[in-house]
């Protein structure tokens, strides 16, 4: 497992997501008040970056910009059509005040 310090904590507003490349990997990092998630980024219905949409609070989902797919952040399951199929998870949180992420040899498949 190999851990990532991304950014601090601060620079991601509640509610909102950000875009990061980490080991070749395209990762919307979504925070929910002081917790973060992290999920593949590319919607698997239209290619779309999930981190230019809408963090749903209180669904704990991200919805993406061009048709309204929901994903769950904690699993990566679509919530709504058109979405059919699950984006990839990665482990996410905060030490010390930064976003930190874990990737293991099995995170390009999208476990966990």
């Amino acid at each position: 497992m190999t851990t990532h310090e991304l950014f601090p904590i601060d620079e991601i507003e509640p509610a909102s997501a950000r875009r990061v490349e980490v080991a070749g990997r395209e990762i919307a990092v979504a925070r929910i008040g002081d917790d973060v998630y992290a999920i593949g980024d590319t919607c698997s219905h239209a290619e779309v970056s999930l981190s230019e949409g809408w963090v749903e609070p209180d669904d704990c989902a991200i919805e993406c910009v061009a048709h309204g797919a929901m994903f769950d952040l904690e699993t990566g399951e679509p919530l709504s059509l058109p979405a059919t199929r699950a984006v990839p998870v990665y482990e996410a949180s905060v030490v010390d005040g930064m976003v930190v992420l874990k990737l293991d040899a099995d995170a390009a498949s999208g476990a966990s």
